[in-house]
Order: structure tokens, then sequence, then C-alpha cells
């Protein structure tokens, strides 16, 4: 029996010891999940809610907040449609473990089967349309109803259930490739709700590049807002720098300071994939949330 207890001691404190190195490399995030998020402006969908480490409800604190779309390709490969994931939480901790950003919210938004139709500019409206006509574009243009149930039933729901700052300079949102599109548009038109937009690989193309005379004409003054553009030279992506060249110049006519109020990235050899967007998403979150 004594030799029995020899050993049982030991190896019960080798199992402890290896459950709290377990329970040390375990992410210290927490995401809640809502199913089939209901929307009088659009279909429902799934919206997950990444919670910053050592969240608290109950505390006073208010967070800034992320709103990223195509959801579903932001935390998990398991259900990102390409079986690779942003991996944002990952980023978001490993900055955090360097005291490079401030501590964040990230509300990801699943797309719907009308993808194109929701993260497609609609204004100005009638050009849109025409284009869409010309090119065989079937399908309603719901992307101003798609920023309604962000701005008018996400947003509201984030902040009432969580302890997220509703302050502008606090509040950004951020996509790739159409999802870019959308979240400058989502700035443009509710410069009073997004402090900042990150627009990975837009896809200015889309619709002959109809969206760029929009940005000409409806980009908030500089000075209250943050924008992020990236593009890589491969694959779709080869085709954004003529666009980009053009968006830069707007955007140093209207007097955006270059690094202070905006931010443009050429990644050499990056093509248009969630690898590419996984392996440089820190830095749009350490332009957005420095300390």
């Amino acid at each position: 029996m004594r030799i029995r207890l020899k050993f049982f001691l030991p190896f019960t404190l080798l199992l402890i010891w290896v459950a709290c190195m377990n329970h040390e490399k375990a992410s210290p995030l927490h995401i809640d999940h809502y199913v089939n998020f209901k929307s009088d402006y659009v279909a429902s969908r799934n919206i997950e809610v990444m919670l910053p480490p050592g969240y608290i409800k109950e505390e006073t604190k208010q967070y800034d907040v992320i709103y990223m779309h195509d959801g579903q390709n932001i935390f998990d490969a398991k259900t990102s449609y390409a079986g690779v994931a942003w991996q944002v939480d990952k980023a978001i901790v490993k900055l955090l473990e360097k005291a490079e950003i401030r501590p964040a919210i990230i509300v990801a938004i699943w797309n719907s089967p009308l993808r194109m139709n929701e993260y497609m500019p609609a204004q100005p409206l009638s050009l849109v349309r025409e284009k869409a006509d010309r090119e065989g574009w079937d399908g309603e243009l719901l992307s101003d109803n798609y920023l309604k149930f962000i701005v008018k039933e996400l947003k509201p729901f984030i902040d009432s259930t969580y302890n997220a700052s509703t302050k502008r300079e606090h509040t950004f949102i951020m996509g790739s490739s159409m999802g870019a599109l959308i979240s400058l548009y989502a700035l443009a038109e509710y410069p009073e709700v997004f402090g900042g937009a990150a627009c990975i690989s837009t896809h200015w193309p889309a619709l002959n590049g109809v969206f760029m005379d929009y940005v000409n004409s409806n980009l908030p003054e500089p000075g209250n807002h943050k924008l992020y553009f990236d593009f890589g030279t491969e694959t779709l992506d080869s085709l954004y720098e003529p666009y980009q060249l053009k968006v830069d110049n707007i955007l140093t006519e209207k007097g955006y300071i270059n690094e202070k109020h905006r931010i443009t990235l050429k990644f050499e050899g990056a093509d248009h994939s969630e690898e590419s967007w996984q392996e440089r998403v820190h830095i749009p979150l350490m332009f957005f949330l420095e300390k």
C-alpha cells in the first residue's frame, strides 16, 4: 500500500501540473454565438462576438468594437468557406501580449447567400443599377438595408448587451474584397457611427469601378476617421493597384494625412485569399487599436 501511495502522489501532482499547463495555453478569449440573428432589413444570419481577455460584464470599462464582414471566415477554419480562417482571435492575443493594442470586442457578421447584393454599394443608385443591368447582374441591391441592419439593429444589441463603447472613435468596420467596399461605404454613409474602415484587398473593379465616383464625392472630412487599405499583386489582387492609386490621390487632395488618417500598403506576392489576409490582419488592428 505504501508503494502505491508513493507512486500515486507524484503521479497526481503530474496530472495537476499538466492540467495547469494546458489551462495556461488555452485561449483567454470567449466567443458568444448567436444563431440566425433576426433582422427587419435583411435575412437572418449567424453572429459571433469575441470578448477580450478578462472581460467582466459587471465592470464599468468600455471596449472598442470592430464589426467584420464574412464572419464565418474570421475565427474558425471549420466554418470558413475556404477552410482557412483569419484567426483574428489569435492575432488579438499576440498583440495584447506585446501591449501593442487596446483590448476590443470583435463582432463577426456571417454573410448570406445574397452576399454580392448586400456588399455592393448602392450609391449612386442610378449609375450602379445601370452598370449592373448592363453586366447582366440580376437581383435587388441590398447594401443600404444591410447597413441599416448593422447600425439600427446589430449595433444597439451589442451596445446594450456588452461593455461596448458607443463613441465613434472606438467603433470600426472591416472586410476584404467586396467586404472592403461595403466597409468604406458604411463609413461614408454613417460617418457619425464609424471612426474607421479597414478595406483589405478592396475589389474596386466591381461593376467596372462604378463606386469610385461615390468615393470622390462622399468621403467624410479628414480628422475624425481612419482609413486602412491594402492589396497584393497576385490573382484578383493584381487588378487593384491602378484603382487604389486613384483613391490615394483622392485622399491626399481631401487632406487625409498618410500614416495618421490613412494607410495604404502593397504586399508583393500576396494573392486574393484568406491565407493572405490572415498573415496581415494584425496591421489594421494595430492601426485602429493603437495605445
